[in-house]
Order: structure tokens, then sequence, then C-alpha cells
């Protein structure tokens, strides 16, 4: 039996193209590379990962946390970003050469993903398609079931592993074909588009290419904070703040070993301290704005104080 290893990205295009490759016979192995910016919830439960590999009925899932190596790309990638600081094409060619490496690792026959040719104008073009297939190594062995009948024939094909008159010719942005689809394999949960990259959000992505142009701490710890909060940003000064109970308790999680974490006496945000050191007075201030029972406190008379955690 044929082997493919599958990019999946959890939306709709990429389950297609898993189930049109079930289809044809194919074991498909699904991967879920993840970084703070996609796929993170799995961190924490890969589980959950398998048990939704289960239910789409392909054979097996992996999840791979990839962000040390991401974020290396991300700072300074070939190809440039797209509206915010998702550097789309670099980022296609990265999970690519990963794919490749796990490709051999496990014996598979050929790559697959959801692409969809013109689908997204930076990366899904056809020049940008045969650039990404091109610089990661994967011309021939990488096939997009939605698209193969608009592109070069690949190894997969010519060698009878897939028949080419069972895969498709779509292309666009239009998703009625993708929805038709879905009904025809009898989907009952119709995925969102794109897979959820944060780092196309323009709350998110703003705040990471403003670090990113500013040269300040991208780690694995600090881009996780990037994903949540609200950001204050200064002249050597970063922090972040919780927005509500259950943000105080994720900054808490991450940064409560490695930051240094502020709130006040009365209910409040949690603080953490990112870069810089600044003043008690300075974070007072900052979190007396966000506490609406901390500065009724002061109106009265009362006393409030900064407590460091």
């Amino acid at each position: 039996m044929a082997k493919a290893l599958l990019l999946f990205s959890e939306g709709l295009d990429s389950t297609l193209s898993g189930l049109i490759l079930k289809r044809e016979g194919i074991e498909v192995i699904a991967v879920r590379f993840i970084t703070p910016f996609f796929g993170w919830k799995y961190k924490r439960n890969p589980q959950a990962f398998e048990e939704k590999i289960k239910s789409l009925g392909f054979d097996k899932g992996l999840v791979i946390d990839v962000t040390e190596e991401y974020l290396e790309i991300l700072k300074n990638p070939k190809h440039g970003y797209g509206d915010y600081a998702n550097p789309c094409i670099d980022c296609k060619i990265f999970f690519l050469k990963k794919a490749q490496a796990l490709m051999e690792k496990l014996s598979c026959d050929f790559i697959a993903t959801g692409e969809v040719l013109g689908q997204r104008p930076m990366s899904q073009n056809k020049m940008a398609m045969e650039i990404i297939e091109k610089e990661a190594g994967v011309s021939g062995l990488l096939l997009r079931p939605l698209s193969a009948k608009l592109l070069k024939e690949t190894e997969p094909e010519k060698k009878g592993l897939v028949r080419r008159e069972n895969l498709f010719g779509h292309r666009g942005r239009r998703r009625l074909f993708q929805l038709e689809l879905a009904k025809e394999f009898g989907l009952k949960e119709i995925p969102t588009p794109a897979g959820g990259c944060l780092l196309t959000d323009p709350v998110i992505g703003g705040r990471v290419l403003k670090v990113l142009k500013e040269r300040r701490t991208l780690t694995p710890l600090t881009a996780e904070l990037l994903t949540l909060g609200r950001h204050h940003f200064e002249v050597e000064i970063w922090v972040v703040l919780g927005r509500n109970e259950e943000e105080n308790k994720k900054i808490k999680e991450i940064a409560g070993q490695t930051l240094p974490l502020f709130t006040l006496n009365e209910p409040s945000p949690l603080l953490a301290v990112i870069e810089g050191s600044p003043s008690e007075e300075y974070l007072k201030e900052l979190l007396l704005k966000y506490s609406k029972k901390a500065r009724k406190k002061l109106e009265e008379g009362g006393k409030v104080e900064l407590v460091s955690v």
C-alpha cells in the first residue's frame, strides 16, 4: 500500500486532501507542526490530535513542536512577510523540508498538502508554488490533490500510486467546490479556512511584527506571551498584562518561573515584565489603568499597593 505524509492544518482543504487519498487506498499519516502561533493547543494535549485523526479515518497523526527553528525563519524570511508577520513562502519551504526528512524516516512515498492554486496571492500562485517546491527540494514529490490537474504531473501519479483522473483541478478562493466535496465525503463538521495562523491576525501579527522590527527578545517564551494579553512597549521596556482571569492564569503558567510578575492588592490584571526594569510607580500606574476597583479604593482614600507574585 502506498503511503502519504499529509501536512495537516486542520482546515477544510487539508482535510479533504487526506480523504481523497484515503479514497484512493493510500495510507495517510497526518503531521501537525506546531508553534505558539498555530496548533499550540496540542502542545499540552497531543492525544486530542490523535482523536481528531481517528475521527477522519486517517491512519496516524503526529504533533511536532518546531518553535525554536521556526522563530529563526520568522526573524529573517528570505521571501518577506505577508500583510503582518506571516512569512508564508518561507513557512511552506520550511515545513516541506521538515516533511521530506520525515517522509524518508517513515518510508512514505510522497507528501500531500491541501493547497489550492490561486487561493492565496502570496504563496499559492503558480510561480510561488514552483519556487517553494524547488527550494524545499521536493519537486515531483509534492501532491496537491485539490488542484493537481492544473499542475505538473507528480511522481506518485506517474508511478500509478494515485490516479490523476480522480484528483481535481480547482482554483481560486471560493469554497463552494470544497463544501460540495465535504458533503460528498459526509463531513459533519466543516473546518474553518486557513488553519488559524495567528501571524495573519491584525492584532497579534502586528504585535509580532513590531517585536521583529524593533529587534526585541523573541524566544519560545515571549512568542507564547505575544499571543495573549495587552502588551505595552516603551524604550527598553516591554510588559504584558492579562485581560481576564483566564489570561492571568496563562501568563502565570507561561512566565511564572522566569519573569517578574506583579499585581495589586485589589482585583487587577497580572503583569509580567518581559524586558527592562520598570519602576514600581510605572507598574502601579499601568495596573491601576485596568483596575476599576483599585481606582475606586484610591478615590475613597484607601491604600493600593503593588504586589510581587
